[in-house]
């Protein structure tokens, strides 16, 4: 089930999952790389074991997350992996360009941070949802799945 010490509030997204390299549950792969690139921190990843964990390979943790990044336009070439959807967790600032790539979808300058991040984060749930719902070991996934289809609410 859900350890709440290991969740967050994020905008959009209530018991938000740390991310799985920091001992974070399944739902944590909305914000996992994409496979098969060289990762800073390649010695605690942990996105192979949760997939299998899950029932889904590689290639159709792939697909998907292109399929929900085409489907809501986060495909953009200034990001890591050419995608929002595999972008990570990060509140506080990335170091490259996704903020920049936030600012340009969802507000302006004007545009407070914390609302440009519940449109993210909400859809990180969103991705979340759609990995889980894919996943072969239903077994697995379903109290994952049933707390998400049930946290609706958002701080």
């Amino acid at each position: 089930m859900i350890d709440e010490s290991r969740t967050r509030n994020l905008p959009g997204w209530n018991h938000a999952p740390i991310p799985i390299c920091l001992g974070g549950d399944i739902r944590a792969l909305a914000f996992c790389c994409h496979p098969g690139y060289s990762l800073t921190h390649s010695s605690i990843c942990k996105r192979k074991v949760a997939l299998k964990k899950i029932g889904l390979s590689e290639e159709e943790y792939v697909k998907i997350k292109d399929a929900f990044s085409k489907q809501h336009n986060w495909d953009d070439p200034r990001v890591c992996f050419k995608s929002l959807s595999y972008c990570c967790m990060r509140r506080n600032g990335c170091p490259n360009t996704r903020d920049f790539v936030l600012y340009e979808l969802y507000g302006s300058e004007s545009t407070p941070w914390e609302v440009i991040q519940r449109e993210y984060f909400s859809r990180k749930r969103l991705l979340c949802i759609e990995l889980l719902k894919n996943a072969k070991n239903k077994e697995y996934v379903k109290p994952f799945l049933e707390f998400e289809l049930n946290n609706k609410t958002s701080p």
